[in-house]
């Protein structure tokens, strides 16, 4: 175990160090580009050594959803970008959108096209944006956080139907062995400490499936999120119309499957005045969409302060100009690093927890009559 966790900790400092070294690599290129390009500039320090690095321009790169799969330097892998126009469906590759020399350009297609801050846009002969023709314009590329969720997707299925299958082979009677060993522990905890507390032993099982979903989703896609600190890694978790997807399938599932006792305490709160209950109304309401806006932001928030939080360490090296920054930027970054494994666990089984929380607000049944009337019995016997 203490040998796994020295490994750890070298992956990580060499991904690390790489990265840094990378970017290094990076500033050192754009510098010579823009002497080229312009050799006045090289008489203007100032000028020269701000746009030599932009620590928000990095960390943003690494963070931010991309047409293509960038891997390290020049190095990027294209992805297919499929655009509906007026005119119809449109299919080309997004290298189309770079030139030799690794400049965005204009793609002439049915119509004429350039990525502006990170979207496809319908430019006119100036480069500028045709607001009217980019109003029918929707865009179903296959981005980077695309293409990682395919992975994530692919992991999944691959280690889940792996592990049904051999049950299908050996029965849950024997001892696990391989990915069983590994998947039963996670799965029962799950079972045991999220969806039975919250939802309880009788309907439990009918919201199993749809949990492990959502938390082997989480976390695979947190997991790879961690990636960023190599080069190619792509931050699923930490876009918000991923966790706005993930939120929007808890709401629809919580309020399919909500009751009438449900509705009632929402709409018309047992046991208070009427002049309560109209008052109650609105805020129990307001609740009902506050629950999955707050999944929604959590999951996102915490995932991408915890990338912007390492990047800003090793960005450090690069601020301070000297290698010997390294020495505290980069034990820092690993020690957050490791933190962040921890957290990419943690908002799995927290997104989890409160998916089955609201699942069994929502199909709880009302008891109270039961109980005061047990109540008085034993009150009556006594």
């Amino acid at each position: 175990m203490a040998s796994r966790t020295i490994k750890s900790l070298l992956v990580l400092c060499l991904s690390l160090f790489t990265m840094a070294f990378s970017g290094n690599v990076f500033a050192n290129e754009k510098v010579v580009q823009t002497e080229q390009s312009n050799p006045a500039a090289a008489h203007e320090p100032a000028a020269h050594e701000a746009e030599a690095f932009n620590v928000t321009e990095t960390i943003l790169d690494h963070i931010k959803d991309d047409h293509s799969w960038h891997l390290w330097g020049h190095t990027s892998l294209p992805l297919p970008v499929i655009l509906y126009t007026p005119k119809g469906f449109e299919f080309f590759s997004s290298a189309k959108f770079m030139n030799e020399h690794h400049e965005e350009i204009m793609y002439k297609g049915n119509f004429d096209y350039k990525i502006i801050e990170g979207k496809i846009k319908i430019v006119d002969a100036t480069e500028a944006v045709d607001v009217e023709a980019s109003k029918g314009l929707w865009d179903f590329s296959i981005t980077k956080n695309v293409a990682s969720l395919f992975v994530s997707v692919f992991i999944l299925l691959t280690v889940l139907l792996t592990a049904a299958g051999a049950y299908k082979k050996t029965g849950i009677t024997t001892a696990p062995k391989g990915v069983q060993s590994f998947m039963e522990p996670i799965v029962l905890f799950v079972r045991d400490e999220v969806a039975i507390p919250n939802i309880g032993k009788k309907k439990f099982a009918k919201y199993m499936p749809f949990l492990l979903t959502i938390f082997f989703l989480v976390l695979v896609n947190n997991f790879l999120g961690l990636v960023p600190f190599f080069p190619g890694g792509a931050n699923v978790s930490g876009n918000i119309a991923f966790t706005m997807t993930l939120a929007v399938c808890v709401f629809v599932v919580v309020n399919l499957s909500a009751n009438k006792n449900y509705w009632e305490h929402i709409f018309w709160m047992p046991g208070m005045h009427w002049s309560m209950k109209l008052f109650l109304a609105p805020i129990e309401l307001i609740g009902v969409f506050t629950k999955p806006i707050s999944l929604m932001i959590r999951l996102f928030a915490n995932i991408t302060a915890g990338h912007i939080l390492v990047l800003s360490l090793i960005c450090l090296i690069f601020i301070f100009k000297t290698v010997y920054a390294s020495a505290i930027a980069v034990p820092f970054a690993v020690f957050i690093g490791m933190i962040e494994l921890l957290v990419a666990f943690l908002q799995a089984y927290i997104f989890t927890m409160l998916s089955a929380m609201y699942i069994g607000m929502a199909t709880e049944e009302h008891h109270h009559e039961a109980h005061e009337h047990e109540g008085h019995k034993n009150v009556a016997h006594h």
